[in-house]
């Protein structure tokens, strides 16, 4: 299934049971000094989640761009990113657990056709409800149902303060090749990429304050984010988020372009993943209106930028030749 295929899918399931699609908001938070960059499809939800402002509908939908700056000296491996898009559906006090955790698992192995036994779900530990929907209702067995802690289960805020909650994560089993071999291993593992996380579900139910406490919201909401790259990576059958239709054709051009090919060379490979993470970042943010600067989000789309450019060098035709040769290059 095509990355364009998957979004139609998405909002179209979600505009069958009620949600409004919204339009994705700007990389550049709109009236929101706590982040420098929009990190997470909840952000533009927000003023409805804590009743400053009224929804459009209290069912929401949406494919918003995303940037998150704390993987940028890990993008090169097959797992991180800079730049992703979440797919979600929010309810701004209307629906809860058993709507959200339900149509997730509906979506996703009636209309996205995964078959349940490669898909694990986990809950936070003190989260009985959730643990019970999964167990009782969709028929998950308990021994499959990770009960994880605050660092695992607990999402948000985006910033110091902000709407959070406990949540729900839906794992894909990428089989036994990837696992650790360790008896514990599951939904959360440390010690391999056996289980992908695929979508979030996010049950909102409280405010942080400044000096950390956290007071209960006005109403309860649902916020969910999957991530298109990996679910096209799930979809398509491949073996990390740079093989999908999203990222190839960027990194297949690069590779043209420095007379290179891919999967031959792990430090060439490296280079060509940056490069088509930060190609694809760096355009998304210009046409959000950044650009380079020694400051705030000027700054990180300069480093970004540079990064890029660094590694197109050491894989480019001059660079090999004498690294080869085993002089320097000054290129």
């Amino acid at each position: 299934m095509k990355s364009s295929e998957i979004r139609r899918v998405f909002i179209e399931f979600f505009a069958e049971r009620g949600h409004l699609q919204v339009p994705s908001s700007s990389l550049v938070p709109h009236n929101d000094p706590t982040v420098l960059l929009t990190t997470a499809g909840m952000q533009q939800m927000t003023p409805y989640f804590l009743g400053l402002e009224r929804p459009p509908s209290p069912r929401l939908t949406s494919i918003q761009k995303c940037f998150r700056t704390v993987d940028i000296d890990e993008v090169g491996d097959e797992e991180h990113l800079t730049f992703f898009e979440m797919l979600g559906n929010f309810s701004v006090g209307d629906y809860f657990k058993a709507e959200a955790i339900s149509w997730a698992w509906e979506l996703l192995t009636e209309r996205f056709g995964i078959p349940r036994e490669r898909l694990r779900p986990s809950v936070h530990r003190d989260d009985d409800f959730a643990f019970a929907y999964w167990r009782d209702v969709i028929g998950i067995p308990a021994e499959l149902i990770a009960r994880l802690g605050d660092e695992h289960n607990w999402w948000g805020p985006v910033g110091e303060t902000g709407p959070n909650g406990p949540d729900s994560e839906i794992f894909y089993d990428r089989g036994e090749a990837l696992g650790c071999g360790r008896p514990d291993c599951g939904p959360g593992c440390d010690y391999c990429h056996r289980f992908l996380e695929i979508w979030n579900l996010v049950f909102m139910e409280f405010f942080k304050e400044a000096d950390g406490t956290q007071r209960p919201l006005p109403r309860k909401n649902i916020d969910t984010g999957m991530g298109l790259e990996r679910i096209a990576m799930v979809l398509q059958g491949v073996g990390s988020v740079f093989e999908t239709d999203l990222y190839l054709p960027i990194l297949e051009c690069a590779a043209d372009i420095a007379g290179v090919r891919y999967r031959e060379d792990p430090r060439v490979d490296r280079s060509l993943r940056v490069i088509a993470d930060h190609g694809r970042a760096v355009t998304f943010l210009i046409g959000d209106g950044v650009f380079p600067g020694n400051e705030g989000r000027s700054y990180v789309l300069r480093r970004v930028l540079r990064r890029a450019v660094r590694h197109g060098r050491l894989i480019g035709p001059v660079n090999r030749l004498t690294a080869a040769s085993g002089m320097t290059s000054t290129t």
